[in-house]
């Protein structure tokens, strides 16, 4: 794909609990389209008529990395980007680039209008929003084995890691949407 004139891609990342559905929902309430992985994986689940259980999810994403390629999630969202910007969105919010795999393909795909930002937050403060949030608390033993789930199997660290911002998410929320506020300012967003 080629370089589209004015385009401003934002995808954020981060392990579970760090805050990343709070970022894409300030910035979605803005108006900003988006796009979201997990609702292909939901759909794909859904067409299969799989059960969505955090187990059945896990070893369905697992499974169709085998059989379609470690960036197949990426592969579709690209489409739905391209889609956007045809019909005339020059601001796409990304929820949902997982894996380096995704990552490499997005970065190729469109080269220099995106920009990755990671939210991140110290381990216990991660854990204690996931063991108090309302829909689906997970246990210490289980935001710890999500965790390892995430950095090893979908390979969650690498964008973390390389991104191209960072926003430290352990105050409250008027921190969090004044440093994505700055970022979004930084990038002509």
């Amino acid at each position: 794909m080629s370089y589209h004139e004015n385009i401003k891609i934002v995808a954020f990342v981060g392990l579970s609990g760090s805050g990343k559905t709070s970022a894409v929902d300030y910035m979605t309430n803005k108006g900003y389209p988006k796009v979201y992985g997990g609702r292909v994986l939901y759909a794909a689940m859904a067409a299969a008529g799989i059960e969505r259980t955090q187990e059945n999810e896990n070893r369905f994403r697992l499974e169709s990395r085998e059989q379609e390629g470690a960036d197949y999630i990426a592969v579709r969202i690209d489409k739905e980007i391209n889609d956007l910007i045809n019909a005339g969105q020059r601001r796409i919010i990304v929820d949902g680039l997982y894996s380096w795999d995704e990552y490499k393909t997005m970065k190729r795909d469109f080269p220099g209008e995106m920009n990755v930002i990671a939210i991140v937050a110290p381990k216990h403060i991660r854990h204690h929003r996931l063991l108090t949030r309302p829909e689906r608390p997970l246990t210490e033993a289980e935001a710890n084995e999500r965790d390892w789930r995430e950095i090893e199997d979908i390979q969650k660290g690498g964008p973390i890691a390389i991104a191209d911002h960072f926003v430290i998410n352990d105050k409250d929320r008027n921190n969090l949407t004044m440093q994505i506020d700055k970022i979004m300012e930084s990038i002509n967003f």
